[in-house]
């Protein structure tokens, strides 16, 4: 018996240290703070607040960026509609001009994805010539361009009326009757031209002329005289091939 005394008393001294240094634990932990379930819940309160602002926020990015795709395709949509039809018309316009099957224009975007965006690089192979940058272009070949140009776009949504300012400047006599013959198509169809020009070349190809000259009294002053040429009978090689002559 003194031994089963004995495994007792050792046991209970190990179980009276064990309760002392519990109780020693809890001399050491603070008293709990009773505001922190109070705290939490406002902690829970803005989580939630900031829950609901980041939702807001992230439905209104959500539709400004569909809002922007839908701007951007249509803005897409648009200039490349334009940008076909006068891809297309810039070279059938170009080969009437240069009055050659051979004459090449094309259109090209610097950035295909959004072309709107950067330029557009235009290039002519004028006929029986060989590929060239248009800066390399004679002063009349790049005026042929230009007009191929200005005509196409001009296609794509006509305005009724043209001014257009000596444009038959740097062109010799078989451009100019190849433009002027276009031009008078033109007319014909659904545009109305005033044509600055002081070449008899291209002037005698209209149904109106009009000058304008000074008159001096106490000072000068412009005047007018008009010409009505649609009275006189047209020239009968008007409409043809006119490679081999100067004039029409």
């Amino acid at each position: 018996s003194s031994g089963i005394n004995a495994e007792y008393g050792h046991q209970l001294e190990v179980y009276e240290k064990k309760i002392e240094s519990m109780l020693n634990t809890l001399q050491r932990i603070t008293a709990p703070n009773m505001k922190a379930v109070e705290k939490l819940d406002t902690v829970k309160e803005k989580l939630q607040e900031t829950t609901n602002e980041f939702e807001v926020a992230r439905k209104k990015a959500k539709k400004a960026k569909n809002d922007f795709e839908a701007v951007q395709k249509k803005r897409f949509d648009r200039f490349m509609d334009a940008f076909d039809h006068v891809s297309q018309k810039i070279d059938e316009i170009y080969k009437h001009l240069a009055n050659s099957p051979s004459a090449q224009a094309f259109l090209g975007p610097e950035n295909p994805e959004e072309p709107y965006l950067d330029g557009i690089s235009y290039n002519c192979v004028a006929p029986g010539k060989r590929f060239r940058p248009m800066d390399n272009l004679s002063g009349g070949e790049k005026t042929v361009a230009a007009l191929a140009l200005l005509f196409a776009i001009h296609s794509y949504q006509p305005s009724p009326f043209f001014v257009l300012d000596e444009i038959d400047a740097a062109l010799d006599n078989t451009n100019i009757n190849r433009v002027a013959r276009y031009i008078r198509k033109k007319t014909e169809e659904d545009t109305q031209c005033i044509i600055i020009s002081l070449k008899e070349e291209f002037y005698t190809k209209s149904d109106c002329l009009i000058g304008i000259y000074p008159e001096e009294d106490n000072c000068i002053v412009s005047k007018t005289l008009s010409l009505d040429l649609t009275k006189y009978v047209a020239n009968p090689h008007e409409n043809e091939d006119d490679d081999d002559n100067d004039m029409v």
